[in-house]
């Protein structure tokens, strides 16, 4: 699996225990839910889309 930067990693953790607390363990979410902004941190956008991309399953 690839690596990835370790405080994107908590942010995702946080942003997803978030989102399970208040919809349920079946909320869907999308690496856009991580940023404030879609281009507040263009090279975090990346890096979390190429995350997202390398490790995702299933249709798209």
């Amino acid at each position: 699996m690839p690596k990835m930067n370790s405080e994107l990693c908590q942010k995702i953790i946080d942003v997803c225990d978030a989102k399970i607390a208040s919809k349920g363990d079946g909320v869907g979410v999308s690496f856009y839910a991580f940023f404030k902004n879609r281009n507040d941190n263009p090279e975090r956008l990346m890096e979390a889309a190429t995350w997202w991309k390398d490790t995702s399953i299933g249709p798209f």
